[in-house]
């Protein structure tokens, strides 16, 4: 070597750079790939993506032959860096081979090319396993042998190797994944995938219609009364009972509403007869679990009970739906006839408001584990029936009841604090 021309010497030392920024960069770019993205190409027989995870089966093998690679070229490239700085400056050279070198393996072996790989892994890796994968199979005895060295000493330390398994993502990771603006996901569906993971936190009580909003058929009304129910109904499932809304009878659909009036109006036992048998579910169980249950039992609405065996509510389908894919109108004032805009910014609300549909419809953070109407919210907060107006504040919001109909707060006007 130290009778080889300069010149050469220069381009075994220039290749010799070029080969260690190749290693540094495939190191960089194999382990910043995406694994998600990396299965869905592999896939697709994406050869790039199958030769990738190929070396990823074992990462510590690809990490040692990289490691193994890198160290070879990095010596060789220091051996012959010393030689041409000998014969240029003598013994002085030693230390001036040194300090260019780790410049220059710094900057053009090191820093650029992971940066480079770093920014576009798949670019940079799906080529070099061109290169890795031939290669490990040329220098897995010595790669084995690094490997059954290094994995004795992380043993002898306590660390266990086999512990590290699969990547894997919880519902929370996923959730920011989804909301992330920069993720390829159109924001419409990507609201909705939120809704879909929102949903094992949610259970029918906060979504239900509760018992005294009930619109159905009440079998001790007249026939007129029953008639006029069903001729006003905007919805297709009635519940029907006797009584008390807490005796439900049954459940009638109104494709069956010709068997229940004939020419001389009402055939009770026609409604009877024509009623479907109630469904009923806990007030604790979890929207997706009902969801579940609906499509497996087909049914499209059911009765919510309380520990005691109590009608307290009802669910549909459509109420479920509704928590993923939104209200089926978007304009606020349409769709909401508990919510009032007002012109100083402030709102009017429905003391019978879901606390979860404000939240909602206004992007607010008003609490949802405790009353589930903005009226039982604010009973909650004074902790007493105020004898007249009153105002308090929730949170971050302000509010201040406007009526007041014996134990119940009829309305409210609230808006955030400043």
């Amino acid at each position: 070597m130290n009778d080889a021309p300069l010149g050469l010497l220069f381009a075994v030392l220039a290749a010799l750079i070029l080969m260690s920024g190749f290693f540094s960069s495939s190191e960089t770019g194999m382990m910043s790939l995406n694994r998600y993205r990396l299965k869905h190409l592999r896939k697709q027989h994406h050869k790039g993506a199958m030769r990738a995870s190929k070396l990823l089966e074992r990462p510590d093998r690809l990490i040692g032959l990289i490691l193994i690679g890198n160290n070879l070229v990095n010596i060789a490239a220091s051996a012959i860096a010393t030689v041409i700085a000998i014969r240029l400056y003598g013994d002085a050279g030693i230390v001036i081979a040194t300090i260019l070198l780790t410049l220059v393996i710094l900057i053009f072996a090191e820093v650029t090319p992971k940066t480079i790989a770093a920014l576009y892994p798949e670019k940079i890796a799906f080529p070099a396993s061109v290169v890795l994968l031939p290669l490990m199979r040329l220098l897995i005895p010595l790669v084995a042998i690094v490997n059954w060295v290094t994995n004795g000493l992380l043993r002898l330390l306590g660390i266990n190797t086999n512990e590290a398994g699969e990547e894997r993502v919880s519902r929370e990771e996923l959730r920011t994944i989804v909301s992330d603006p920069d993720a390829m996901i159109p924001q419409r569906h990507r609201g909705m995938l939120v809704n879909i993971l929102d949903l094992e936190g949610v259970t029918v009580d906060d979504i239900m219609v509760p018992r005294n909003e009930f619109y159905g058929i009440d079998l001790d009304e007249s026939d007129e009364c029953i008639l006029e129910t069903i001729h006003r109904s905007s919805h297709t499932l009635l519940p029907v009972w006797r009584e008390d809304s807490n005796n439900i009878e049954g459940v009638l659909h109104l494709r069956n509403v010709s068997r229940v009036v004939d020419r001389d109006g009402l055939s009770r036992s026609g409604l009877i007869a024509a009623l479907d048998k109630p469904y009923f579910i806990p007030e604790s169980t979890p929207l997706h679990t009902q969801l579940r249950n609906f499509q497996q039992k087909k049914f499209r609405l059911a009765l919510v009970v309380d520990e005691y065996g109590d009608v307290i509510g009802l669910v549909a389908v459509a109420d479920i739906l509704e928590e993923i894919v939104g209200e089926f109108t978007s304009n606020l004032s349409d769709s909401s006839d508990e919510i009032y805009p007002q012109r100083d910014g402030s709102y009017v609300f429905d003391g019978g408001a879901s606390v979860r549909d404000i939240n909602k419809a206004l992007k607010w953070e008003l609490p949802t584990d405790g009353p589930k109407t903005l009226s039982g919210l604010v009973l909650e907060y004074l902790e007493s029936f105020p004898d007249g107006n009153a105002g308090l504040r929730i949170s971050n919001y302000c509010f201040e009841i406007l009526e007041l109909e014996g134990n119940v707060v009829r309305a409210v006007k609230g808006r955030p604090s400043e």
